[in-house]
């Protein structure tokens, strides 16, 4: 007969810091692309000396006034209708992030296959 499972346990002290430890990742990793873009952001800002209008923004008078209905003026507007989106695909780095998604799904499945292994050889014996 197979020796019997024991799961490990974890003390509420680490479980706390372990919680602890996933919420700081994730407000850093959250808070890092906001730091980057608003130093790009500022230093744009600087550069713009003269004051834009909405005719400058190239705005109908009906997208004029669903801006303001939004809070905006031109000045405000201004940087969220000049800064585009850019939805270019770096290959290198889509292959990249391919590779790191497929490793880690290969590596749970062969870490679960060996511990589900272990828990159906106590529960039912070896076959």
């Amino acid at each position: 007969m197979a020796k019997r499972y024991t799961p490990k346990k974890q003390s509420g002290i680490g479980q706390f810091i372990d919680s602890i430890f996933i919420l700081i990742l994730v407000y850093v990793s959250l808070y890092i692309p906001l730091l980057l873009k608003s130093e790009g952001t500022e230093e744009a800002a600087a550069g713009e000396a003269a004051k834009p209008t909405w005719a400058s923004l190239d705005v109908t008078p009906v997208v004029q006034q669903q801006w303001e209905k939004l809070g905006y003026d031109a000045e405000k507007a201004a940087g969220l209708i000049g800064s585009k989106f850019d939805y270019t695909i770096d290959p290198m780095m889509l292959l990249i992030t391919i590779a790191v998604i497929v490793g880690y799904f290969v590596f749970m499945v062969k870490i679960s296959d060996r511990q589900y292994r272990e828990v159906i050889a106590e529960k039912f014996g070896e076959k």
